[in-house]
């Protein structure tokens, strides 16, 4: 079992940045691939950025160039560095953890609110 708990959300002017973090507890860390997700009011939630157990990452074409994900396995840590923030950026930010053989995992969410 994972847990998850974010942390660094709050309110920040357009081009301002944020960093965000997700620290998880439980076993075998480096073997899940770690993501983090948004959810705006009215809209679904959307995959921001991904990174895989050997560190490859994916981003959103709406982030590219802006944010930033990395991991840290040894202190069971993923950020998101967000730079250029835009108001279309708020939302509540979701860490998630998956792995195959033991499924996928949230946190709790925090919320990112960027004005314009």
């Amino acid at each position: 079992q994972v847990q998850l708990v974010e942390s660094g959300g709050g309110l920040v002017q357009a081009g301002g940045s944020l960093r965000l973090s997700c620290a998880a507890s439980g076993t075998l860390f480096s073997f899940y691939s770690m993501s983090w997700y948004r959810q705006a009011p009215g809209k679904q939630r959307e995959l921001v950025a991904e990174i895989s157990s050997g560190s490859r990452t994916n981003y959103a074409d709406s982030v590219k160039g802006r944010f930033t994900i990395s991991r840290d396995n040894a202190k069971k840590m993923l950020t998101l560095q967000m730079n250029s923030l835009k108001s279309e950026d708020t939302a509540v930010y979701y860490c998630n953890a998956y792995w195959g053989p033991r499924g996928t995992y949230w946190g709790q969410g925090t919320q990112v609110t960027v004005s314009s």
